[in-house]
């Protein structure tokens, strides 16, 4: 038979076991997801494209389960604390890298005895892959857009965007939108590099892929819209460029259609973009 004694202890002792119920699955979640991020970067550091390929593969799906919860959420934003484990600086030194400064600067490595490490190209679908992999880690762990700034990720992202294909374009607009709009650094960066004249330039231009301009109209739509309301935003300047590049007519469809979709929900909010945005193409002379 219980005593009143036993009865209260129970209670407590059920709190001690739920406790460390928790605290067991939080450990196993974590090794979980550690292991898929050594796994992936490991692969994502290869010197050959396809194995890189596969790496990336692997870490977007991986971002893409941790974003069905907010506990995985967390602990993928812990796990980036840990240098070994930081996925952007690992995208910038690989897929993203700018092989025009792997020029050799001498012979050391034709008379010396350790043998000059190659790695092959990045491919398309890599590039692509990688753009994808970054707009993941900047949109669940915001401390990866300073990451992406510390590699000139904007400066790098515009080379993409106006030397690459469609493919890899249409990622890097993507990309660009997550490094930015809660990144003052890199949206000093994007307008140092007269990145709004490199859009508009896409957007203007009729034999470009007619998704990626609707994509790039979406970007002014929405980097307009987080600006708008701020006393001295980083791009200070957006709206007199948009004016000068695009024209009047478009520039004043752009401001005022950057104002909707507050109350919307997400769904609402983005087919309202995408019909503002085919409003915006519609809207300039392009003759």
């Amino acid at each position: 038979m219980a005593t009143p004694e036993s009865d209260q202890k129970a209670p407590y002792s059920a709190t001690a076991v739920g406790e460390l119920v928790t605290s067991l699955n939080r450990q196993r979640l974590y090794r979980e997801v550690t292991l898929a991020l050594r796994t992936g970067l490991r692969e994502a550091r290869a010197e050959f494209s396809f194995l890189r390929v596969r790496g990336l593969r692997s870490i977007l799906k991986f971002l893409r389960s941790v974003a069905e919860s907010d506990s995985t959420i967390n602990l993928f934003c812990h796990s980036q604390s840990i240098p070994e484990l930081q996925v952007v600086p690992v995208l910038f030194q690989n897929s993203l890298k700018q092989y025009e400064e792997d020029t050799v600067a001498n012979l050391d490595h034709i008379f010396g005895v350790e043998p000059m490490k190659i790695s092959s190209p990045s491919t398309d679908a890599e590039v692509a892959l990688a753009l994808r992999v970054l707009e993941g880690c900047c949109l669940l762990h915001r401390e990866s857009t300073i990451f992406a700034h510390q590699h000139k990720a904007i400066e790098v992202l515009m080379d993409i965007l106006s030397t690459r294909g469609v493919l890899e374009q249409g990622a890097c607009v993507d990309a660009l939108i997550s490094i930015m709009l809660d990144s003052s650094a890199n949206q000093m960066d994007f307008e140092s590099c007269d990145g709004i004249e490199e859009v508009a330039h896409i957007i203007r231009d009729k034999q470009v892929d007619e998704n990626l301009r609707m994509k790039c109209g979406e970007f002014l739509l929405l980097l307009i819209g987080h600006v708008n309301g701020r006393e001295r935003p980083p791009l200070a300047r957006i709206h007199e460029d948009v004016r000068r590049l695009l024209g009047e007519k478009s520039a004043s469809l752009i401001w005022a259609a950057s104002q909707f979709g507050s109350t919307l929900d997400p769904e609402q909010r983005l087919t309202a973009l995408h019909i503002q945005a085919r409003r915006v193409l519609e809207s300039l002379d392009l003759y």
